[in-house]
């Protein structure tokens, strides 16, 4: 078993409880979504106290926590900078963009979902420690995308086209 998601609004005794169960579950890493909302209201005590909460959850028991931001929604740089800073702090194991379920609404009226655009993998690199990865989910669907996202310094990526991606990658290596 790989991850889960503590999922976004939950309360911090809820996402622990759930953290744990997983790792009892046979999870060795953990994929949590931060609180949204406090985001937005710029509550950095709240979500310090909660990240930090996941990220000693998951260590002590031996697993790896990677704190999702949901970027379509968490759009300001400030904002991205920061919580960069907290998961450098409390020693999360990877900053990751989103889950890949966010879309929102342009102005146009219609629904769209960017994911990991260089922008913000490139903040995101600049803003966490040294001990600190990045994981790029969201709009990775093709080899071209997934080998841009390895330059700019991302460790993982999420993608949906893994097989489209191995078939492009081998096309290549039999030219």
């Amino acid at each position: 078993m790989c991850g889960r998601f503590p999922w976004r609004n939950s309360s911090i005794d809820v996402k622990v409880y759930e953290t744990v169960q997983a790792i009892k579950d046979g999870a060795q890493e953990i994929d949590m979504v931060i609180n949204i909302g406090k985001a937005m209201q710029k509550d950095w005590a709240y979500l310090k106290e909660e990240i930090k909460a996941l990220a000693d959850a998951c260590h002590e028991r031996g697993a790896s926590l990677k704190v999702i931001f949901e970027t379509d929604y968490i759009t300001e740089e400030a904002s991205i900078v920061k919580l960069c800073q907290i998961c450098t702090e409390v020693e999360a194991d990877y900053v990751k963009t989103s889950t890949g379920f966010g879309f929102v609404k342009g102005d146009d009226g219609r629904f769209s979902y960017e994911g990991a655009t260089d922008q913000v993998l490139k903040l995101m690199k600049a803003s966490v420690g040294p001990n600190v990865k990045i994981k790029a989910s969201g709009g990775i669907r093709s080899l071209k995308r997934l080998l841009e996202v390895k330059e700019i310094g991302c460790h993982r990526a999420g993608a949906t086209a893994t097989i489209d991606m191995l078939e492009e990658a081998m096309a290549q290596l039999a030219d």
